[in-house]
């Protein structure tokens, strides 16, 4: 599987932009993909080392539009913990 393939964006939240002051970033990833594949995606694309790796499923909630109901998608996501002193920047300073 490729590693673009593995990674689908990062997670941008309140929450997760905290958890990036201590080494620690958030994405969403394949439902097919586990932690080996996580780690391996992460250290190919952003050349950094990973020291952990967490997965959660999130599933998917019902919504209300008038009278019709529906379930939005559940989703992978993995929260990735790297080695002292290694980042990742998602966004270019202008």
């Amino acid at each position: 599987m490729n590693s673009y393939e593995v990674l689908r964006r990062p997670v941008i939240t309140e929450k997760s932009t905290m958890l990036s002051n201590s080494g620690q970033y958030v994405f969403e990833v394949a439902k097919h993909a586990n932690k080996i594949d996580v780690k391996r995606a992460v250290e190919e694309i952003f050349k950094v080392r990973v020291r952990a790796v967490n997965i959660v499923n999130m599933r998917g909630k019902m919504r209300r539009m008038g009278k019709t109901q529906g379930m939005t998608s559940s989703w992978k996501k993995a929260m990735v913990a790297l080695e002292e002193g290694q980042s990742i920047e998602f966004f270019q300073a202008v």
